[in-house]
């Protein structure tokens, strides 16, 4: 059986992780979009002021901070430093066949962490429940990469 079909459970639940991963970072891009439509607000460059389709009415204030965009643009920064690495770690994770349960089970937790980190981001808790979140999905990772390292090694 070659690692990289479907008819590996250890790839088939990677693969539904990292799809559901690559669509939270990919949304949450369009989230920050449309606050910015939705505000009228909170563009980054002076280019922006210039009269379009999507900004007919250009005004100078436009280019201040909006909170809501700018904490968008946090959790999509966040999720820059958090879902590249599990997509790397975890395609290499499955490379040295795992068991299926361990693959399954680190995959999920860090879907779910990263979920959480979402709720905890959106709904402006404390930076302690954001980090606990944060955490639990780096040292998912952590772990794959060294899971990894070791069958590399040894």
């Amino acid at each position: 059986m070659s690692l990289l079909t479907m008819e590996n459970p250890v790839f088939a639940a990677y693969a539904v992780a990292a799809a559901l991963m690559i669509l939270k970072l990919m949304a949450q891009g369009w989230v920050t979009v449309v606050l910015m439509m939705r505000k009228d607000a909170g563009l980054l460059n002076p280019e922006d002021l210039r009269p379009g389709a999507a900004n007919r009415n250009p005004r100078a204030d436009q280019l201040d901070p909006e909170p809501d965009v700018e904490r968008s643009r946090r959790m999509q920064r966040n999720d820059l430093e958090s879902i590249p690495a599990f997509l790397a770690a975890g395609l290499l994770f499955v490379t040295v066949a795992p068991p299926a349960w361990l693959a399954t089970l680190l995959f999920a937790v860090f879907v779910l962490a990263r979920a959480a980190h979402t709720w905890a981001y959106a709904t402006a808790q404390n930076h302690e429940v954001r980090a606990t979140f944060y955490s639990i999905g780096s040292i998912v990772v952590i772990l794959m990469a060294l899971w990894v390292l070791l069958a590399a090694l040894l």
